[in-house]
């Protein structure tokens, strides 16, 4: 399963980093004002869409109900099944595409209200982004499926690629259809861009069927709504959707906040866009420690599940999550120490300015501060409907939109943090939900070695705040020598960074944390011992 990760870990890697190469991009041709604004809300109802079915829900249900068909019953049932999803998809969510982009003009209004009184050109070109950019929604949404499939069948690198084609595609349509082929038929640089995104997406679907034709399995349009095994993905799929909402709510909330927001400097263009390209950097760690682990847990522990053996269900969760630790804890410390570096490396240059860089590294400051929560959510939140319990979830992240408003409210209106409030109601979010799941998952299988996942912890927080001496050091060095240049910020990453991960590496090996060996050994491709690590260990 580690290997799996590991595999997972770096085509997710490769993904990030062309995601970052696109963004870097888009800052420099557009920047951060009211064109970006206007793509970010474009893109983010259909994206949060997306988020809502294709990513969320259905894969959540489908892999755990596909994986049990294969287990237990034959490779035919489990293609029929498929199949019957994929139908269902086609009809579903291309509905849900055409809606969609018959209310764009409602859908604005509601996401970023300021701009339809204060913003009318703003608001109109988020319009005619979003229509464009809904019918993603249907190519994501069978991508997810897809996805789902192959990493079920142990295959984990091409699907992670997939988001690599995406953002391949979507960047060089994009500037092919907005640069060159725009100005020809009469449709802006930034509606290319959105024509883009519809491509890649497409994109990113083609990418995986020949390996789901290698696999055997070829589409065929089924029709059985009354199927057991649909029945059973509906049946999670409803609490998963009230539980996915409320994600998205609180991402709608976020936007609704900051698209009041009135910098001094920029006024009402500018918080949108930092939030945006902040989270993009999140999505770096998130992507190769949550994402990657999560997505190789997944089909472990519906297998577990499936076959009743919770002691390896157990297993399988703890070493998930204490890896999850490992990883992320250093990952936040390093965002907040390096992310004007990192912001301005690849973002500062052409329409974004030095004052956008300052505020979207204090975005990604706020943001960090929750990392280790997503990442273990990402993990958590499977396991439940991996053991059909897909109540918890939702109640969970029912509970989080008061969290969010509240801290939304706080931050913005009493502290008066402006965006990075935001931001960092989002990380509050993230580890409530952490905490919550947790406990009652805790409860539920008898334990998840709590005692050594806090002692892992520890030790990572004392091993990163040694790195952040290091990392701090450095960089204050380098800067003092050289100052924020575009140059100086590449060697800061470059030094500060390997710095950083020897010193953990070190302090790791020194403190005996066992999951970093895990790791090591997970990239390097080497088999891991089955065998139960806390033999001598109560659960608890």
């Amino acid at each position: 399963m580690f290997r799996s990760a590991g595999v997972a870990s770096l085509a997710v890697f490769t993904s990030r980093i062309s995601g970052l190469v696109r963004e870097g991009i888009m800052s420099r041709v557009f920047g951060a004002g009211m064109a970006y604004d206007a793509f970010v809300i474009g893109f983010r109802i259909p994206n949060l869409t997306r988020d809502l079915f294709a990513e969320g829900a259905l894969s959540s249900a489908f892999v755990p109900t596909f994986v049990d068909y294969l287990k237990n019953r034959s490779k035919e049932e489990a293609a029929h099944l498929a199949n019957l999803v994929a139908t269902g998809i086609l009809l579903l969510v291309g509905g849900l595409c055409l809606l969609g982009v018959i209310f764009s003009p409602w859908l604005v209004g509601l996401v970023a209200s300021g701009w339809a009184h204060h913003s009318h050109a703003k608001y109109e070109l988020a319009v005619t982004l979003t229509r464009v950019m809904f019918p993603f929604l249907l190519l994501v949404a069978l991508a997810a499926q897809a996805m789902g499939i192959l990493n079920s069948l142990n295959q984990f690198a091409i699907p992670a690629l997939s988001s690599t084609m995406f953002n391949i595609g979507s960047i060089t349509a994009g500037l092919v259809l907005g640069f060159v082929a725009g100005p020809k038929v009469g449709f802006s640089p930034i509606e290319g861009m959105a024509y883009g995104v519809v491509l890649g997406g497409l994109l990113q679907l083609a990418w995986q069927v020949p390996a789901l034709l290698r696999a055997g399995f070829r589409f065929k349009l089924a029709f059985d709504w009354s199927h057991p095994g649909m029945r059973h993905i509906f049946n999670l799929m409803g609490p998963a959707i009230l539980g996915n909402a409320a994600v998205q709510i609180n991402v709608l909330i976020n936007t609704y906040f900051a698209s009041g927001i009135n910098d001094p400097v920029r006024g009402a263009d500018g918080p949108v866009s930092w939030l945006g390209y902040a989270f993009r950097f999140m999505q770096l760690p998130l992507g190769l420690f949550g994402v990657a682990i999560a997505t190789a847990t997944l089909p472990a522990v519906g297998r577990s599940a499936a076959s009743g053996n919770i002691d390896e269900f157990r297993e399988t969760l703890a070493r998930s999550l204490g890896l999850v630790f490992v990883l992320t804890v250093p990952s936040s410390v390093g965002l907040v120490i390096l992310g004007r570096s990192i912001v301005g490396a690849i973002y500062e240059g052409a329409k974004f300015q030095a004052y956008d860089t300052q505020q979207t590294a204090l975005a990604l400051s706020c943001y960090a501060i929750g990392l280790a929560g997503y990442a273990a959510v990402k993990v958590l939140t499977p396991a439940f409907y991996a053991l059909k319990d897909s109540r918890t979830p939702m109640l969970t992240s029912v509970g989080s939109i008061a969290i969010n408003i509240g801290a939304a409210i706080v931050l913005l209106r009493a502290v008066k943090m402006g965006h990075a409030g935001l931001a960092l109601s989002t990380s509050c979010v993230a580890l409530f939900s952490f905490l919550v799941q947790f406990w009652v998952m805790r409860r539920r299988i008898g334990g998840v070695y709590g005692r050594r996942l806090r002692d892992t912890v520890l030790k990572v927080c004392v091993a990163s705040a040694v790195m952040a001496g290091a990392v701090l050091a450095s960089s204050w060095t380098i800067h003092r020598l050289l100052g924020q240049s575009t140059a100086s910020r590449l060697l800061d990453l470059c030094v500060s960074i390997s710095l950083g991960v020897v010193v953990l590496y070190a302090v790791c090996r020194w403190l005996k944390v066992d999951e970093l060996d895990m790791a090591v050994r997970a990239i390097g491709g080497q088999e891991l011992r089955t065998e139960n690590r806390f033999p001598s260990e109560s659960a608890r």
